[in-house]
């Protein structure tokens, strides 16, 4: 089992950057594909991004594509997820996720096993 705290969150100006964190504690990070995801008010839960056991595979939605990165320090247990040019429609909480079979690529869906509580991202106009 892992655990999953996400952090970095914050209230930001379209335009400007945030940097979020998870980190984990647990099973071996590096056992685990990762993944970003946010859910705004009234809407459902949408995928955002995925990085392999190694961080040499990622995959973004197409909406954060350019702008958004997703990286991760297996020697520290972390999963970093890069957001530049933020809109308002990024408004979201923010949840990082673990997927511990990793048998599908790109996981996007119910693949994953464990959850962060989630860290609020707010962008103005």
């Amino acid at each position: 089992q892992v655990q999953l705290v996400e952090s970095g969150g914050g209230f930001v100006q379209a335009g400007g950057s945030l940097r979020l964190s998870c980190a984990t504690s647990g099973r071996t990070f590096s056992s685990y594909v990762m993944g970003w995801f946010r859910q705004a008010p009234g809407k459902e839960r949408e995928f955002v991004a995925a990085i392999g056991r190694s961080g040499g595979s990622t995959y973004y939605v197409n909406s954060v594509k350019g702008r958004f990165t997703i990286s991760r320090d297996n020697a520290n247990n972390t999963l970093y997820l890069q957001m530049n040019s933020l809109k308002p429609e990024d408004t979201a909480v923010y949840y990082c996720a673990a997927d511990w079979r990793g048998s599908i690529w790109p996981p996007i869906g119910d693949e994953y096993d464990y959850w962060g509580q989630g860290t609020q991202v707010t962008v103005s106009s």
